[in-house]
This record gives C-alpha cells, structure tokens and sequence, in this order.
C-alpha cells in the first residue's frame, strides 16, 4: 500500500513539474520577447494580449519544430541553423497573432537580441 502513495505522489510531483515547467517557459519567454520587441526597430507588440499570445504561439512553435526535427529554435544555442529557425519563428507567429508585426530584417535583429536576452535570463539552458 505504501508503495501505490508513492507511485501516485510521484506522478503528481511530475505532473506538477511539468506544468511548472510549461508556466516557467510562457514567463520567460514573454519576459525575452517584451524585451526583444522593445530593442528591434520594425518589431511591435501592441497590448499584453498580444504579447501573451505570441509567447504562447513561440512556444508551440518551438515545441512543435523541437518534436519533428529534434532543432532548438534558439540563436545561440545551434549555430547558424538554431538562429535560422529563430528569425523564421519570430516572423512567421505574426500570422497568427494580432496586434504584432515583424519585418525580415526586424525577424533578423530579433532574433539576436532574442537570443542575447535569452541566454542573460537565468533558467533552462539549451545548449
């Protein structure tokens, strides 16, 4: 009996882990991505709902381009393919976000500073 309490605290304790985890990183990255919009000329957020939201879509993008290609989205963190897929990343949330616009060459300044921002915020490392 005792071994079941055990077995059912650490599926709640990974439970809430995970979705530690999961706020830990909309946080953060809403945090990066407020700070990145504010520093690239040609990049704009309009309200806190927006930003939220394309926290949320960058994310799931990440996530998504992490699941099927085993890639990092991150400018630091896989060389020149990782900065890649942050400049498409940052320019492609604009689709399905409004209220937040992005040029190519903003998408490019973004994503350094993005990942400048990123690697100074403590946390995770993706390296």
């Amino acid at each position: 009996m005792a071994n079941n309490t055990e077995n059912v605290n650490e599926n709640n304790n990974s439970t809430m882990g995970t979705v530690g985890q999961i706020v830990g990183r909309f946080i953060a990255a809403a945090i990066v991505l407020a700070i990145t919009a504010f520093f690239t000329p040609g990049f704009t957020i309009n309200n806190i709902w927006s930003l939220a939201l394309a926290a949320i879509v960058l994310t799931i993008i990440d996530y998504l381009i992490t699941k099927f290609t085993g890639l990092h989205a991150s400018p630091f963190g896989k060389g020149f393919v990782g900065f890649v897929l942050a400049v498409v990343t940052l320019y492609v949330t604009q689709y399905f976000v409004a209220g937040y616009s992005i040029s190519w060459v903003a998408a490019i300044i973004g994503a350094v500073i993005y990942g400048i921002v990123d690697y100074l915020i403590p946390g995770e490392q993706q390296m």
